[in-house]
């Protein structure tokens, strides 16, 4: 396995390997019939390679958070192989995921007006604030919580939901209201015409059953705030009602 890594961190692609997009500072491949995602950690600055040395790399940080994760009972990528490459960057394999990212359903699910797409989808959407309800009453942050951050497998009639892109979650209890609005947007920047209005409530709703230390007061805030912050950030589209 280590040579599948220098192998492809010199952008060959070996039998069974094809790249996946990915962000300017990462590296992604993925063997479909092993299951197997490579994830190389490309360097950022001088500066962030300086906190890297304090913080741990982001390598590191991305198993040992995942591994936090698991430990809860949140599902996260379980880590098979990591190590340092010749050039000094950092490799991780980890097993694929089952199911889509959130927002892959969503517009699935508003392309298909029928009613069992909305069933699904309120389905959908009510176990997402339960499961995102849960982290966040655990105590963790998650670093950068897109849509396409959370995968969304249906199994037994019921949504199995695992997070990726860990390496730059946090956990503190109690935790601060800010880093929960930022999540909060971050989860609700999807065009309006994929999820409108009553699709968010219903998702809050589920959300907030799980943050028990909340008050109504801070929870309605919460909501409000992250609605309507990641509406200014959304280009003007139709609003739909599901």
């Amino acid at each position: 396995m280590r040579h599948w890594a220098t192998q492809l961190s010199e952008d060959y692609l070996p039998d069974g390997w094809e790249r996946v997009k990915s962000s300017p500072f990462t590296r992604v491949a993925l063997n479909r019939k092993l299951q197997l995602y490579y994830k190389e950690f490309l360097p950022r600055s001088p500066a962030f390679n300086l906190t890297s040395k304090l913080r741990g790399s982001r390598a590191t940080r991305a198993r040992e958070n995942a591994d936090a994760l698991l430990l809860v009972g949140i599902d996260a990528p379980h880590s098979v192989l990591w190590g340092k490459l010749p050039g000094g960057g950092e490799y991780l394999f980890t097993v694929a995921a089952p199911g889509e990212g959130i927002d892959h359903w969503l517009y699935q699910t508003a392309a298909i007006k029928d009613a069992e797409s909305l069933g699904l989808r309120r389905q959908l959407l009510r176990e997402l604030g339960t499961f995102i309800g849960r982290v966040h009453a655990t105590g963790f942050i998650h670093g950068n919580l897109r849509p396409d951050n959370v995968l969304a497998a249906r199994l037994q009639d019921q949504f199995r939901f695992t997070l990726l892109d860990n390496e730059r979650n946090s956990r503190r209890i109690p935790t601060p209201g800010r880093l929960l609005l930022r999540n909060l947007i971050q989860l609700n920047m999807l065009p309006l015409a994929a999820v409108g209005r009553t699709d968010r409530m219903r998702f809050f709703r589920a959300w907030r059953r799980q943050m028990r230390e909340l008050s109504p007061v801070e929870a309605k805030i919460l909501a409000v705030e992250s609605y309507q912050r990641a509406l200014r950030r959304l280009p003007k589209e139709t609003v739909i009602e599901r």
